[in-house]
């Protein structure tokens, strides 16, 4: 049989002469697209989710008190994202890159589709499917960005920021169609959508698939084992995996951003939790005059990313050799979610003081500072798992990156709890204060951080 790399046809062209995809390698825009269609079905059925399970049984909901709502919505995406670290071990050992992507993008299509069923039983299995194939997807197609470029490439890092565009495309479509549609049509209908737009994305992955080729060579060459003139493994291996020091070195440093990113993510994926209910239940769902259903909060986060990616892209590069080390950025995201949760300090306390409905302004303004934090951290975050992990566990070590996103939307869901027994502006002022403090000691670790990743 073959390998998924002899097996794909595709052109000559070398990777660093191809520049067929503004001024990038053309697979770039295979998982550009992959990537935003797959996005689009998972933030799609996102938005509404929470509002499905607490929605009463009458309304066609399931009517999950806001303890139950909040705890399985966390348990969910936290599992979706933590499955990428068997999902990234599987690609690396047998499954390959290319085929990891294929395999999660049909199994998470097949998983928006049973969600269509009224039954709970297919409600459960829906999200055990997606989170099987959100899996196997995110590291994987997040590994092949990076072996898109030589090693060098300055243009890495903006590859990166232009997927991570691609991310936020779909994060924005998705609440808007998806979201409107279960909302105001039907909730499974809503779920059928998200799982067309997922047909879609693994149609042009397939499609695209000659784009890979010499990308996928150089990971077969990373990944295969290294033997001894005679053929032999070398003498005393016994097929263990070793790491040099220098490589112990880095595995050390991406797990202490793994540790941080924790809590960004804690505060960060609220969004589809405790600010998803403050958005459906305290806030007047209007704008200019124009009423638009509560799911629709939740594109106002990606549209920023789409604006400031590219903002803070050309602003690394500008900077040039007083650009800011992968630590400072790391502490700046904290402390820009820290600041978005203060700005909701006097929010919360005007909707629990009147009763009140609050203007849209405060969740649009806490939106966009999170964001500040979110372009400092994700797209840098990928980047340095990318170039920071030893090669042949470079899939393994993308699914520890996102298992820190796994984390935090376990976090997430579990202080979305406590929004009907703590004042709504305490509950924000304390997210506020462990982030500022986190975004302080990152400040502070700069240096020895540094010393790990020779920053």
């Amino acid at each position: 049989m073959n390998s998924p790399t002899t097996a794909l046809a595709g052109d000559d062209v070398g990777l660093a002469d191809d520049r067929r995809f503004f001024g990038h390698p053309r697979g770039l825009a295979t998982l550009f697209f992959t990537e935003m269609w797959e996005r689009f079905s998972y933030y799609g059925m996102r938005a509404f989710l929470l509002y499905y399970m607490t929605a009463s049984v009458t309304a066609g909901g399931l009517g999950f008190s806001d303890a139950d709502g909040t705890s399985i919505y966390g348990t969910y995406t936290g599992a979706a994202w933590g499955a990428s670290i068997v999902g990234g071990f599987i690609a690396d050992r047998f499954l390959g890159q290319y085929r990891s992507v294929l395999i999660g993008g049909i199994v998470i299509m097949l998983g928006h589709f049973t969600l269509v069923f009224r039954p709970v039983p297919f409600f459960y299995a829906g999200l055990a499917l997606i989170v099987i194939g959100t899996g196997l997807l995110k590291p994987s197609a997040s590994t092949l960005v990076g072996l898109l470029y030589e090693p060098g490439d300055k243009r890495r890092d903006a590859g990166y920021s232009l997927f991570y565009m691609g991310i936020n495309g779909g994060a924005i479509l998705g609440p808007i169609i998806a979201g409107y549609i279960a909302q105001e049509i039907d909730w499974h209908l809503g779920f059928g959508c998200a799982g067309v737009f997922m047909l879609f994305g693994v149609i042009q992955y397939v499609a695209g698939r000659k784009n890979f080729r010499t990308a996928l060579e150089r990971a077969a060459k990373a990944t295969a084992p290294k033997t001894s003139h005679a053929g032999a493994a070398p003498a005393g291996s016994a097929g263990a995996i070793s790491f040099s020091t220098s490589e112990w070195k880095r595995i050390a440093a991406i797990f202490a951003f793994f540790a941080f990113a924790i809590l960004f993510w804690g505060g960060y994926e609220q969004a589809g939790s405790t600010l998803a209910l403050f958005a459906d239940r305290n806030t007047r769902l209007e704008l200019f005059g124009f009423p638009f259903p509560s799911s629709w909060f939740q594109s106002v986060q990606p549209i920023f990313v789409v604006i400031l990616a590219p903002i803070f892209a050309w602003l690394w590069i500008r900077l040039g050799r007083r650009e800011p080390p992968v630590t400072a950025k790391f502490a700046m995201g904290l402390l820009f979610m820290g600041i978005a949760f203060l700005i909701m300090v006097p929010a919360g306390a005007s909707a629990q003081g009147s009763g009140l409905r609050v203007s849209p302004w405060w969740l649009i303004a806490w939106n966009l500072f999170s964001e500040f934090g979110e372009v400092c951290l994700y797209p840098v975050g990928m980047n340095a798992v990318s170039k920071l992990s030893p090669a042949r566990i470079v899939g393994v070590m993308m699914g520890v990156w996102f298992l820190s996103i796994s984390f935090g939307n376990k976090l997430a869901g579990w202080a979305a709890g406590f929004i009907t027994t703590v004042p709504l502006d305490r509950l924000f002022a304390i997210f506020a204060v462990i982030l500022v403090v986190a975004s302080l000691l990152m400040f502070a670790l700069l240096r020895p951080i540094g010393r790990l990743t020779n920053e």
